[in-house]
């Protein structure tokens, strides 16, 4: 359904590993926004919620609630360190239009 690139999995570690509250795995999601129509969000939680689909991502466990679920499908999740800034990047081939950013899209 979804992948994180070991690179991805790592900053999560290491956001995880620092956070000062107990930490279960990482919520991603898309709502509704951003300049394309709809934007990928990403949180930390401390547990996994009763209708969520759980993914085990090598080291990371991934939270998707189910109306996410099916504009994840298929999508890879980097995390790119560049002397232009760091941050994630989200590949999705389901997209049909994504903007300049890269943080929104259409489906």
């Amino acid at each position: 359904m979804l992948t994180l690139t070991d690179s991805a999995q790592k900053a999560v570690d290491r956001f995880i590993a620092g956070n000062e509250t107990p930490v279960s795995g990482l919520r991603i999601s898309v709502t509704g926004g951003g300049c394309s129509g709809l934007q990928y969000s990403m949180a930390l939680e401390e547990a996994a919620k009763e209708e969520d689909v759980v993914l085990e991502c090598g080291i990371v466990r991934i939270f998707v609630d189910p109306l996410s679920a099916p504009y994840l499908n298929g999508v890879t999740v980097d995390f790119l360190d560049s002397m232009e800034g760091s941050g994630f990047k989200f590949e999705n081939p389901n997209a049909q239009n994504s903007c300049g950013c890269g943080s929104s899209f259409s489906a």
